[in-house]
């Protein structure tokens, strides 16, 4: 890794130039060299916030770049990472001088350099809720950029931040940005697979954060980087000539453990320095199964092993399916070594797959996300950017490696906040707080008024201006003009107006009940005991019923003469009912009014359960068919058959929770997604409610789904519904 330092200074350009094109083409350097010229005279006398001059960091940054064998326009864009705020016009003078994409790259790192939400936090790194934040950042790191190279220039510049923090005093700004770089930065370079940035980027920060356990363990190391490496060549000389002699074909790799990695292994693993046996370390590739075990032969001879430090993931894999061999030994001087064995097939999974080491260093989630996949495509690209011989093709696939499945702005406080792509102020909103969403009324983007239904972009600052008091517009549920793209959104919303549609019926339901008791000179009516008759906990229940039509004059009418006084009328007799439950034992009744006891039975179009206001059919053979009201099927019946309709209404042991089950449909659609119908059936099961039967359909991402399940009455399919339409994706709920 090239080394650049705050000492280079203004002015001598000849001596970075040969590292600064190395491997390019002619053109390449002479573009390079232009570019180097070009920003001597545009950063003379610019100081950063660090206080690095913006010439000497610019040199570090493109020679760390050209260290990583990136390609032209990226070094010649770390070259120019300061000239956007040093521009009038920095797009059409950068784009003039060196192409549109050094310009867009750029304008991506001017972007990114704008980010600096964890250094403002003063919260222990080690806290729950900034990890959150740490890795939400990380991701937007990689998320809001279209060209990938951005975010490796950003790595290369912080790195040459904290090289030049070096040989200064230690202050707060320098323990910010080392802080900002073990969060944020390190674990980023890590995923990519960038390893020397990661072990720089760790090594520096926790030489300034702690600085007297940096220098501790580095005394404790006892030797120089430089001889550590000279002994790891030693030992993959050594052994790589013995496996040669016996033909074994292996790829063997190694690498002197750096100090932070070392610090950490202590302090999660609670040992001694003299524990620690992968100071040093050998990592073997074959190609068989059988050549693991041979190589493994081949190592206890060469070398003393340590007792108790073998393990064998092949044989016995971790949970992650993670396969290798783990040997620790001492060489001749005594110093330990550790070796892993393992095939090619199980270092590919061990660094790409759900064993990657990124998630068993870091402890992050589970695996299996697009952005997972997309980490491990782009670990690849960097991987295979020495075997391939056509750049051109190699690069076109990395700038096209962008992370773009989800979205992330900031709220004005610097708090990240991850939505969906597509979402606008209102998502974001209601994201923060549902009662924040209900009274969003206007938002600004990065300081500028936009509609409300503007779809939001990557790293932007949203700020919502909220009223006192209301609630959310009934256009924002329309599709049409795109207001809202989150289910969590929407869902809110229809919360909202569901609940005013409650209150709306509640006002209804109560004028109708009054006006039935004033018709009846039942004026001091107790409304609870009327509501307790009719089969409701409560007066409230009673009017809601009232307000949705599910209550009629005949059963308020009865209800108060069964409460007051003998009628006069021609008795009301009940009927039997077909018995429409599991039990086999229903007891409910169903009376037919002015009529003697004759044989009912509940319709299957519409599947009445009380307290429905029913009514009921003369049927040729099979007795009184008993249809809701509203049934479409009855409603043409009667209107063919007026003379066979025939008044009904539910008993009182209807009302009866114990007395009978009812089977209702309900229609669900949904997005359709994995785990769907199982997050529905947990709602059901949660309400005790048996299901009978279940019917799905999926068309174009939509799942249309119908429920059968038995109920006790009408007050168990409303809480139903209401619960099912809080789950996740589900567009609408209705009863059949």
């Amino acid at each position: 890794m090239v080394s650049v330092t705050h000492a280079i200074a203004p002015g001598d350009t000849a001596a970075p130039i040969d590292l600064l094109a190395a491997g390019l083409t002619v053109d390449e350097r002479r573009r390079v060299e232009s570019a180097v010229d070009w920003i001597v005279e545009l950063y003379a006398g610019q100081v950063l916030g660090t206080g690095e001059s913006a010439w000497t960091h610019a040199i570090g940054t493109a020679l760390i770049a050209a260290s990583l064998r990136l390609d032209a326009d990226t070094r010649i864009a770390a070259l120019l990472f300061a000239a956007w705020e040093a521009l009038d016009d920095p797009v059409l003078t950068i784009e003039a001088r060196f192409g549109a994409d050094v310009s867009r790259l750029v304008r991506g790192l001017h972007k990114l350099n704008g980010l600096r939400v964890l250094t403002q936090m003063k919260t222990p790194s080690t806290a729950p809720e900034i990890r959150a934040q740490a890795e939400v950042l990380r991701k937007m790191l990689l998320a809001m950029v279209e060209d990938i190279r951005v975010v490796l220039v950003r790595l290369a510049s912080r790195t040459q931040t904290l090289r030049y923090y070096t040989d200064l005093p230690g202050d707060e700004a320098r323990l910010e940005v080392a802080r900002e770089s073990l969060d944020i930065y390190a674990p980023l370079a890590n995923r990519l697979g960038i390893w020397q940035l990661k072990w720089e980027l760790e090594d520096l920060s926790f030489r300034f954060i702690e600085p007297d356990t940096y220098k501790r363990i580095a005394r404790m190391l006892d030797e120089r980087r430089t001889e550590r490496e000279q002994f790891i060549q030693d030992a993959i000389d050594r052994l790589r000539g013995e496996l040669a002699a016996v033909g074994v074909e292996a790829e063997i790799t190694g690498r002197a453990k750096h100090i932070y990695s070392i610090y950490n292994k202590m302090r999660q693993k609670r040992l001694d320095f003299s524990q620690v046996y992968d100071i040093r370390a050998l990592r073997v590739l074959v190609h068989e199964v059988k050549d693991c075990y041979t190589v493994l032969g081949f190592v206890h001879q060469i070398w003393q092993p340590i007792a108790k430090e073998f393990d064998d993931y092949i044989t016995k894999p971790k949970g992650n399916n993670y396969q290798s061999l783990h040997t620790a030994v001492l060489a001749g001087d005594g110093r330990a070594l550790e070796v892993q064995i393992r095939t090619h097939d199980m270092h590919k999974h061990a660094e790409l797959g759900v064993a990657a080491h990124w998630r068993y260093k870091e402890g992050s989630g589970a695996a299996g996300s697009d952005y997972d996949e997309k980490i491990a495509l782009l670990r690849n690209l960097l991987s295979w950017r020495d075997e391939v011989t056509d750049s051109a093709h190699w690069m076109e696939q990395f700038k096209r490696a962008s992370l773009d499945d989800t979205l992330y702005v900031l709220t004005p406080q610097g708090r990240v906040v991850d939505l969906h792509r597509g979402a606008t102020p209102v998502d974001f909103a209601y994201r923060l707080h549902t009662d924040l969403g209900h009274r969003c009324r206007g938002a600004k983007v990065d300081g500028q008024l936009v509609p409300l239904n503007t779809a939001l972009e990557n790293g932007q600052t949203v700020e919502i201006t909220a009223a006192k008091e209301g609630g959310p517009s009934r256009d924002w549920l329309d599709p049409r003009q795109n207001y809202v793209a989150t289910s969590r959104a929407r869902n809110k919303i229809k919360q909202y107006f569901a609940q005013l549609d409650e209150e709306d019926l509640l006002a209804r339901g109560r004028s109708f009940v009054t006006r039935e008791l004033q018709r009846d000179g039942h004026t001091q009516a107790n409304i609870d005991g009327l509501a307790e008759r009719l089969g409701f906990k409560n007066a409230e229940g009673l009017y809601l019923a009232a307000g949705r039509g599910e209550v009629g004059p005949r059963s308020v009418q009865v209800a108060l003469r069964d409460g007051s006084a003998p009628v006069a009328e021609t008795p009301v007799e009940p009927a039997f009912v077909v018995n429409r439950s599991r039990s086999g034992d229903n007891t409910d009744k169903i009376l037919i009014a002015g009529v003697g006891k004759l044989m009912t039975s509940l319709s299957r179009c519409c599947k009445p359960a009380p307290p429905d206001a029913i009514e009921g059919f003369v049927t040729r053979g099979r007795g009184i068919s008993i249809h809701r009201v509203d049934c479409p099927d009855f409603q043409a019946l009667a209107l063919h058959h007026p003379e066979r309709v025939i008044g009904a209404e539910w008993g009182e042991r209807a009302f009866d929770n114990k007395s009978g089950l009812y089977p209702v449909d309900i229609n669900v659609q949904a997005m359709d997604r994995q785990g769907l119908l199982r997050d529905i059936s947990e709602v059901l099961s949660r309400e005790k409610l048996n299901v009978t039967a279940v019917n799905t359909l999926t068309k174009k991402g939509t799942a249309y789904m119908r429920f059968t399940m038995e109920v006790s009455g009408t007050k168990q399919v409303q809480q139903a519904i209401m619960l099912i339409r809080q789950v996740t994706g589900v567009i609408d709920v209705q009863r059949k």
